[in-house]
């Protein structure tokens, strides 16, 4: 028998692939996996994948904002690379960034617009090729701020508190995550959610330590997390370990939101 936490022989999608979260997972899963498909905006994946060395993975362009043309290019991907066993959705459109005394209706509106019609489509269209097959996992991601207000005493000006129409989405990506995982559980497919905690990218970092030192005074671990600490959970999810696991927002926090 291979091990729980095997991946052996799987053909894995990382949506996001190369950005601040998706590219270790991509990395790790390079030498998991039989393919590992790294899709994101063009460049992006190619550059990933030079700049890493990767051997098992395939860079190809995928734009989930361009929604007219999702269904059709996500068909073109199956056909040339198969049906995958498990997909990663990190790339959703993040929020205008305005506050809530400053947001339009149809900034919010699109918000939400960007960042869940193409998850919506994105999971109903590849779950469609899953179900003849009884199996597949699907992890999409969420955020802290989709289960909990930021608290506006550590964004000092010019720093504005993670907007409304953001932490909105994000809610809204776990309650998805529900719904998918109650209508194509029948069918053997998993839905999951990975919910991370705070994970500033490294230009926040260099340009904001006093922010950062904010952050890691509200963690209960003391301090922000690293980005390839969001890779385990996140092979966890696709792993046959979690056969029995749907319908799940997995928090990886540091335990931002238990307090």
């Amino acid at each position: 028998m291979k091990p729980w936490h095997s991946l052996e022989g799987k053909n894995i999608w990382v949506v996001g692939g190369a950005g601040h979260l998706g590219a270790p997972i991509t990395e790790a899963l390079d030498g998991l996996c039989r393919q590992t498909l790294c899709l994101d905006l063009p460049d992006r994946a190619d550059a990933l994948v030079r700049r890493k060395n990767l051997e098992r993975t395939r860079p190809e362009t995928l734009d989930v904002m361009a929604i007219g043309a999702l269904p059709a290019r996500l068909e073109a991907l199956v056909a040339q690379y198969g049906v995958p066993d498990g997909v990663v959705h990190l790339a959703t459109a993040s929020s205008v960034g305005k506050g809530l005394e400053e947001l339009t209706a149809d900034e919010f509106q699109g918000t939400f617009d960007r960042a869940l019609t193409p998850t919506f489509v994105l999971c109903r269209t590849l779950a469609a090729h899953m179900k003849p097959r009884g199996s597949g996992s699907i992890v999409l991601f969420a955020s802290m701020y989709g289960v909990v207000s930021p608290d506006p005493r550590i964004y000092h000006r010019p720093r504005v508190p993670v907007p409304i129409d953001y932490g909105a989405a994000k809610a809204s990506i776990i309650q998805m995550t529900r719904y998918l995982a109650v209508h194509y559980g029948p069918a053997g497919l998993r839905f999951n959610c990975v919910t991370p905690g705070p994970f500033p990218n490294p230009g926040v970092q260099k340009e904001d330590p006093a922010f950062i030192g904010d952050l890691d005074r509200k963690v209960p671990l003391g301090r922000i997390g690293r980005n390839d600490e969001i890779v385990g959970p996140t092979l966890f999810l696709l792993t046959d370990g979690a056969s029995y696991v749907t319908g799940h927002s997995l928090a990886v926090d540091g335990g931002w939101t238990v307090w």
